[in-house]
């Protein structure tokens, strides 16, 4: 990725079946997401959140609101698919949805940030006569 096009998002099930939205409307896919950013979302120890992911993430797909007429490159896209879910949990436990600014700053970004480091030392390496010696244990 070289930052100069948008990026597409989209949220796993457990199995690791990645939903997300365009102008066809809501797709499902096991590949194709080989060379993506993953922003941990549910943390191991909410096993009951854990438990529903699934069935939430597959009646919120079904909504009439990410039928593929409903798709607007600006402002009803992926990216407001994936906020919309997340927020759909939030609200199920009683929690305050997130804006799009805070998702961006609290999650997105960070995660952003450290792979943009992994990467510009990957291509570094990839430049120089290295070799990577793993640490003594």
């Amino acid at each position: 990725y070289d930052g100069s096009s948008d990026l597409h998002v989209g949220i796993t099930d457990s199995r690791g079946m990645v939903y997300n939205y365009d102008e066809e409307g809501v797709h499902r896919a096991h590949s194709g997401w080989e060379q993506c950013i993953c922003i941990p979302l549910v943390q191991p120890h909410m096993v009951e959140l854990l438990q529903q992911w699934d069935n939430l993430l597959e009646e919120f797909s079904e909504g009439e609101a990410w039928l593929p007429h409903r798709y607007d490159e600006q402002e009803h896209n992926c990216y407001t698919f994936a906020l919309a879910f997340i927020n759909h949990v939030l609200s199920r436990q009683g929690k305050q949805p997130l804006s799009k600014g805070e998702f961006t700053e609290r999650f997105v970004i960070p995660q952003s940030r450290r792979a943009s480091r992994y990467l510009t030392l990957q291509r570094e390496l990839a430049h120089r006569d290295c070799y990577i010696v793993p640490l003594p244990e």
